[in-house]
């Protein structure tokens, strides 16, 4: 089964080279040149990682057959895949579909709401939640706040700073 590691966006210079949104906790490990990767959509694809370079913080790779912007440009969107057995090299990694669903719960067992997405960011995921109110929460995806998860036992626990989900509240 495939997993996204890398959502490609835009060109970046004139000589074929993208930005990502990495989505993989082991970037340095899964971005080096000759890997490989299988695309969503699959015609896009399979790219072969050329070069990797990092620019004020944002990740830059050049594809093998991607010689200038124009083609670049072509490949904003996609999306680049790994082997789920390759990238769950991490006991403490969850995938999207191993959250959604989840029961989400305070650590006095308090029912908080159910996990309905997972947000990549740059610095650190979010959780989106769907509150018992019916409100939408972002809960900060980092072990200080979400100490538990139990996939097996369907629920996170979450130990949520004061006001974390009363931000929009007047």
């Amino acid at each position: 089964m495939d997993v996204v590691v890398a959502r490609i966006g835009k060109a970046h210079g004139l000589r074929g080279e993208v930005t990502i949104e990495v989505r993989t906790d082991a970037p340095q490990e899964r971005f080096v040149p000759g890997a490989r990767f299988r695309t969503e959509p699959g015609p896009a694809g399979p790219l072969e990682l050329a070069s990797v370079r990092d620019h004020n913080g944002t990740l830059l790779l050049g594809f093998a057959g991607v010689p200038d912007r124009t083609a670049a440009e072509g490949l904003r969107g996609v999306l680049l895949l790994a082997d789920m057995d390759e990238a769950a090299d991490d006991d403490d990694a969850w995938y999207e579909k191993d959250l959604v669903g989840l029961s989400v719960v305070t650590l006095a067992g308090e029912p908080v709401g159910e996990v309905v997405a997972l947000e990549p960011r740059p610095n650190q995921d979010l959780l989106v939640v769907r509150l018992v109110d019916g409100r939408e929460g972002l809960v900060p995806f980092v072990a200080a706040i979400v100490p538990e998860v139990d996939v097996a036992g369907g629920r996170v626990v979450i130990d949520p700073p004061a006001g974390l989900f009363d931000l929009d509240e007047p």
